[in-house]
């Protein structure tokens, strides 16, 4: 079987413009995971997740330093940027996965699963010609499970 037969079809996407505080309403609201981000032409940007939202409630990890020689080499300063600009973030545009796996419709189901499985991505957009056709979540895949499509 293909993803096709199982994707969600009916997507609600968000702009990469929209606050953090409405984006929280807003899956809450429409009882999703997440949402893919598109621009104004609806090209695909990337998505953003409940798990993106909750890393802005995150510790800090300071780095660490390595002494060498009696010189000090800070370890992780250009991770601990990129955590602190998303923590610090209060648009989608700075919360969100700006180069998610993508999957097309044509894939197999199996496919699918091995790669949400192996890599723990449990949130997929279908992608095809930079727009966003459905979406494939865990969710899916057991609703298919449950009808007795899969397995």
């Amino acid at each position: 079987m293909r993803i096709e037969e199982i994707m969600t079809k009916k997507i609600k996407t968000v702009s990469p413009f929209m606050q953090i505080k409405e984006l929280a309403s807003f899956l809450v609201k429409e009882n999703i995971s997440g949402a893919p981000v598109v621009d104004e032409q609806g090209d695909f940007l990337g998505i953003i997740t409940e798990e993106d939202l909750i890393f802005q409630d995150k510790k800090i990890n300071p780095p660490t330093f390595l002494n060498f020689f009696s010189n000090i080499f800070p370890l992780g300063l250009g991770e601990l940027e990129k955590e602190l600009k998303k923590i610090a973030g209060t648009d989608v545009k700075d919360v969100m996965q700006k180069n998610p796996k993508t999957i097309t419709k044509d894939m197999s189901i199996e496919d699918v699963a091995t790669l949400m499985t192996e890599q723990k991505i449990y949130y997929l957009p279908v992608i095809e010609q930079k727009k966003v056709t459905g979406v494939v979540t865990k969710r899916d895949l057991i609703r298919a499970v449950a009808k007795g499509k899969i397995w």
